[in-house]
């Protein structure tokens, strides 16, 4: 009797030292398996500019996903203070297979009452509308999605969310749409912003 217990106890053990090894070798492949992190790019709106780049690049995909990081240089004056009030913008697309002034959907950002504010912002049919999504801080990425629906745009900040109307249902041709400062004035010094589109 005593040696088939003792029998039962080394064949447990080796069942248990088994599993113990193949449950290590799994562990390890979950985490030597992992994706590269996206590259950022670093857009930079001149002094005296307004564009951060001029280039035609297609955009594919009903859904936008980036982070973005603002720094020191999103503080602003405006020659005009009525102009302080005005939208920048940040990113998005135009849509309905028309230029951005007729239909798109972008972020925005303004300087305003000292804090950084980000705005849901479209042209509809060629009418301009925004709303008013949140605030985030300088120097601390927050992420920003875009969803292109049936008669819809869902803007989402952080979690935060803002539905607006969108001029046509189906996924069409459009075109990348980059930083830009303005509004009426130009950038009153370099503004740099940091993007890092997510998949």
């Amino acid at each position: 009797m005593f040696t088939t217990f003792y029998k039962q106890s080394i064949l447990l053990y080796f069942v248990l030292i088994t599993f113990m090894f193949s449950a290590c070798e799994v562990t390890s492949e979950i985490t030597t398996d992992q994706l590269p992190e996206p590259k950022a790019t670093i857009y930079t709106i001149k002094k005296g500019q307004q564009h951060a780049v001029l280039q035609y690049k297609k955009a594919t995909g009903s859904v936008m996903r980036f982070k973005a990081t603002f720094d020191k240089s999103a503080v602003y004056q405006t020659i005009d203070p009525v102009n302080q009030a005005d939208i920048n913008k940040l990113y998005g697309v135009s849509d309905c297979g028309n230029d951005h002034h007729t239909n798109s959907a972008r972020f925005g950002w303004r300087w305003f009452n000292n804090r950084l504010e980000i705005h849901a912002y479209t042209y509809i049919n060629k009418v301009r509308k925004s709303e008013f999504i949140g605030c985030v801080d300088l120097n601390k990425p927050s992420t920003y999605e875009l969803r292109m629906g049936e008669g819809k745009y869902t803007f989402i900040l952080d979690g935060k969310e803002v539905i607006l109307p969108r001029g046509c249902n189906s996924d069409v041709e459009r075109y990348q749409l980059f930083p830009y400062f303005g509004g009426d004035e130009f950038a009153p010094h370099d503004i740099t912003i940091e993007l890092m589109e997510l998949k």
